[in-house]
């Protein structure tokens, strides 16, 4: 990717308060967002998965509850995001439908991507939603979340999504082109940097405040999404997204900074099963799930003999067979007690077994490492 979306069948989009509202009048920019729609179903077309996390709700809500200027509340914010969000979910949807586009609404906090359970489920939801061809719309919950539990800007929340549900690429709309050597309204010769392979603290340094009335977040969040996102094997960029069509001119050439990630997104989760998790059990397998997990398949509940430990949905387990050699790693899609009541059952059964319909695999091949292949 030099300035174009060539292997990037992921994308996550962020969007800022500053360029979906009007600072002025509170209102949406119904233009713009008819033209970034238009972008967005182009990219749907050409068959690219697109995510949309967007700020927005609490200005466009504040104008609707009357507080128009001055610091708000934290009831006051929660507040004007609960009336802001029914707008902004109503703006997307109007406007994607009108481009043969489904909409689908998401918040998050910052604890549904930290703990694990709550990690897994968005995942798994997002994905569904992609699979069936939905455009994700993601805001920060900012209704429910305290200082303790948010991001406190939409930079690092894409970020996390990016890291997440493994997507090729993050775009940051933001009010500049990308990053500079020095603040351009401060430095009249600061340079724009086109490419940045690794976050130094030379470029750490370049970072500044932000611009904004309406955004929370500067340049220093950005070069913090880029951080999450490039150790996720994810690719980044920063553009002005002020002007009609941004994605388009992104992808035409106009002026950004792009984070290049030397990995993909897929060795990056697998390295980080593989080497940051603590296993927390073990699964046994038969000889069939051992050859069908070296070539490339699911670990089913039918193939497992024994489930020893004790762990939850979503933890990393040690995968052994007959031997107890340790073959591959993955996070289990079952807390202990309910893999030991599945362990030999075929999928199909599960429901019966359990009363509740769950995964049809106990580590999806996705969350799952074969050690063979660890290092790709």
């Amino acid at each position: 990717m030099t300035g174009n979306f060539e292997g990037a069948r992921r994308i996550v989009v962020k969007i800022g308060s500053a360029l979906l509202v009007d600072p002025d009048t509170g209102h949406l920019r119904r233009e713009w967002l008819n033209a970034l729609a238009d972008d967005i179903a182009a990219l749907r077309g050409r068959g690219r998965d697109v995510v949309i996390v967007s700020s927005g709700a609490i200005a466009l809500g504040r104008r609707l509850i009357g507080a128009t200027s001055g610091a708000l509340k934290l009831e006051e914010s929660q507040a004007a995001a609960a009336i802001g969000q029914v707008e902004l979910a109503h703006a997307y949807s109007e406007v994607l439908a009108e481009r043969g586009q489904i909409v689908a609404q998401i918040l998050l906090t910052l604890n549904d991507t930290e703990q694990r359970r709550r990690y897994l489920n968005a995942r798994n939801t997002i994905a569904a939603l992609l699979k069936r061809g939905a455009v994700p719309v993601i805001n920060e919950n900012d209704t429910v979340a305290t200082s303790e539990i948010r991001y406190g800007d939409n930079d690092r929340l894409a970020a996390r999504v990016t890291s997440m549900i493994s997507a090729d690429l993050l775009v940051l709309l933001s009010d500049v082109d990308g990053l500079y050597t020095a603040s351009p309204a401060l430095d009249p010769d600061a340079k724009l940097i086109a490419q940045v392979d690794a976050i130094t603290p030379d470029i750490e340094a370049m970072a500044g405040g932000s611009d904004s009335s309406v955004g929370s977040g500067g340049m220093a969040t950005k070069i913090e999404a880029a951080r999450i996102a490039l150790g996720a094997g994810s690719s980044m960029a920063i553009t002005n997204g002020r002007v009609d069509h941004p994605l388009a001119r992104l992808e035409e050439g106009a002026p950004s900074t792009w984070f290049r990630s030397n990995a993909s997104p897929v060795a990056a989760r697998k390295k980080w099963i593989a080497g940051t998790l603590e296993p927390c059990g073990t699964l046994t397998v038969d000889d069939g799930a051992a050859t069908a997990l070296r070539s490339g398949k699911s670990l089913l509940p039918a193939g497992i003999t024994d489930a020893a430990g004790t762990f939850t949905r979503g933890d990393a387990v040690r995968v052994v067979n007959g031997n107890g050699e340790e073959i591959a790693r993955g996070l289990c899609a079952y807390d202990c007690a309910d893999a030991r009541r599945i362990l030999g059952y075929k999928s199909r059964e599960i429901e019966n077994v359990l009363g509740y319909r769950g995964r049809d695999e106990m580590i999806h091949r996705d969350d799952l490492v074969v050690l063979k292949d660890q290092g790709r």
